[in-house]
């Protein structure tokens, strides 16, 4: 689907008219955006607006990652957008003249949809021009990945919390799916704020120069964003250590248990093991009390070394 916006010098607002319109001198600037298109609409973008074939190449080729290219005739974007459920990048795609932008997404999208009802909506759109629809469009698909980051950051805190009671081993693996999903957030909001970087001080755009303000807005977006993530990721980093601190903490005591019965038992066990030898000349053998007295020697034995642990503290 191919959509159009166009605003004429005596301040118009023109909706969906024919691309040929576009070109007419009474024109200030338009906004031709492509929405899902097909194969005969894709091929517009080289017939009808000629753009360059390195930037046609890109669109058609998912997922490039966000990057500004200057040509001689347009200046190409590629965004970032995220998909609310998987955090998998979407990609839109800009390019900008000296009065137009053309928009290019493969999938329809919320965002896009949001930017074009505002734009038709806004009375003083005519004031306005291309750079500033621009802005917008970068705004929005800014906004929409705070969301993602805020449910993140729920979900950190649950787990600090544990009010369910979790085990640590599920806990563990909720720490390593949300580290994965901090991951797909970086692998977007890190180009994207290098991109608003270089997109703020560059001097090829031409009429950004009565914007940079507003691009800058983005850019401290995007710097939160990235504050918020690398934030996360440490706590992570901290509840991972401090659940196999937790894990291991519980090992060792174990083990420690353990050893303790196992070095109780080891004397009771030689003792057993020497009245068990089926020699015929043992003495104690013939006693009436041999077997009462060995019963009491290992259990006396048993307690003396309990209670000498228990003072060592090897049961606390």
């Amino acid at each position: 689907m191919i959509r159009t916006l166009a605003v004429t010098l005596d301040g118009r607002i023109v909706h969906d008219s024919p691309l040929e319109r576009l070109r007419d001198a009474d024109v200030k600037w338009y906004w031709v955006d492509f929405d899902n298109p097909d194969e005969q609409e894709t091929a517009l973008l080289d017939s009808f607006f000629h753009f360059h074939p390195l930037a046609i190449e890109d669109c058609m080729h998912f997922l490039q990652r966000p990057k500004l290219d200057h040509y001689d005739e347009e200046h190409f974007f590629v965004l970032h957008t995220l998909n609310q459920k998987t955090l998998l990048a979407d990609e839109v795609d800009l390019f900008v003249g000296s009065n137009f932008v053309v928009s290019f997404h493969l999938r329809p999208l919320m965002e896009m949809e949001e930017v074009w009802k505002k734009i038709k909506a806004m009375p003083s759109i005519h004031k306005k021009d291309h750079i500033y629809v621009v802005y917008l469009i970068m705004d929005k698909l800014v906004d929409y990945y705070f969301p993602s980051l805020m449910r993140i950051e729920d979900d950190l805190l649950q787990l600090e919390t544990n009010p369910d009671g979790q085990l640590i081993g599920d806990r563990m693996n909720e720490v390593y799916e949300i580290r994965a999903q901090l991951g797909k957030l970086r692998r977007t909001v890190f180009p994207m704020r290098d991109l608003l970087y270089r997109i703020i001080y560059t001097e090829k755009i031409q009429g950004l120069k009565g914007h940079i303000e507003y691009f800058t807005d983005i850019h401290d977006h995007l710097l939160k964003l990235s504050e918020m993530i690398e934030s996360n990721r440490e706590m992570t980093s901290d509840l991972r250590d401090s659940y196999m601190s937790i894990n291991a903490n519980r090992m060792n005591a174990i083990m420690k248990t353990l050893t303790v019965i196992t070095t109780i038992f080891m004397p009771l066990t030689f003792i057993a093991g020497i009245y068990g030898m089926n020699f015929e000349h043992m003495p104690e053998l013939a006693w009436s009390a041999g077997y009462p007295l060995v019963l009491a020697v290992m259990l006396a034995i048993g307690i003396g070394m309990f209670l000498w642990f228990l003072r060592k503290g090897w049961f606390k």
